[in-house]
């Protein structure tokens, strides 16, 4: 059985949760793409990106008894940074399962914020194995890096804010990795919403094409979309509310990053 649909009053209850929690962050115009665009500048937020959204939403849905066994995800950084964040407010134990290549940044990032960090992995997908071991022998509380509605609630935050900001804006342009981003802000709006992965990590593309999930080896510059698959609950939501996903090269990644 699919899980429920994420409800707006679901997404509205992530609001209250993260309120004075996390930076309001800006809706900002680009003048330079030649027409009426705006970009939703999560690089402001705490930790660089949109997760803490979500892993502040997840641990404030924790019991007490989960709480106190600590949390455990597994990431190649920016869901790491979330989770340890989210964990430190909280005073909650986190590990995290990261792998050999991941970014010493975020590493040191995650660290930072007084997580434990397993760097034993050869990629995404040995790192998912090891997490589900470490779970089966610890007991501690897995919080998933994307598959989660209750996760996803708090990334529908930012479409409100977009709203908010924007309220005549037509379409919304999400970037997919595992695909938590896209799930909660196509929940949250009534425009148009697209998605796009780097051709090298095509996971939701290939979920909704095979009309299952699908593992893959991905393989881009965007470390934070290599995924190796995307959810059930994620594909459910996507199918019902995104309206198309394209693919970019690395090539064009990079000559975006340039650009922005």
């Amino acid at each position: 059985m699919e899980p429920p649909p994420i409800s707006r009053d679901d997404i509205e209850h992530a609001v209250g949760v993260i309120a004075g929690r996390l930076r309001r962050t800006p809706t900002l115009p680009c003048e330079d793409l030649g027409a009426r665009h705006f970009l939703k500048a999560e690089l402001f937020q705490h930790t660089g990106s949109f997760k803490p959204r979500g892993m502040l939403t997840k641990l404030a849905s924790l019991t007490e008894k989960e709480k106190a066994r600590g949390i455990v995800t597994w990431s190649a950084g920016n869901a790491a940074q979330g989770a340890a964040f989210a964990a430190a407010q909280a005073g909650v134990e986190c590990m995290v399962f990261m792998w050999a290549s991941a970014n010493p940044i975020k590493v040191a990032a995650t660290r930072a914020f007084g997580a434990e960090v397993d760097l034993g992995a050869t990629g995404p997908a040995d790192a998912h194995e090891r997490l589900l071991e470490y779970v089966e022998r610890t007991g501690r509380t897995f919080v998933h890096p994307f598959d989660d509605p209750i996760l996803q609630t708090g990334h529908g935050t930012l479409g409100f804010e977009i709203v908010e900001d924007v309220p005549d804006v037509a379409t919304i342009v999400v970037p997919v990795g595992g695909g938590g981003l896209i799930a909660g802000v196509s929940s949250a709006v009534d425009c148009t919403v697209i998605g796009v992965e780097p051709d090298g990590a095509p996971t939701l593309s290939a979920a909704l094409f095979e009309g299952s999930p699908v593992r893959i080896e991905p393989r881009s510059i965007a470390d934070g979309l290599n995924a190796p698959f995307t959810g059930d609950g994620t594909l459910a939501i996507c199918r019902e509310r995104v309206d198309d996903v394209v693919l970019v090269s690395d090539d064009e990644i990079a000559e975006g990053m340039l650009f922005l």
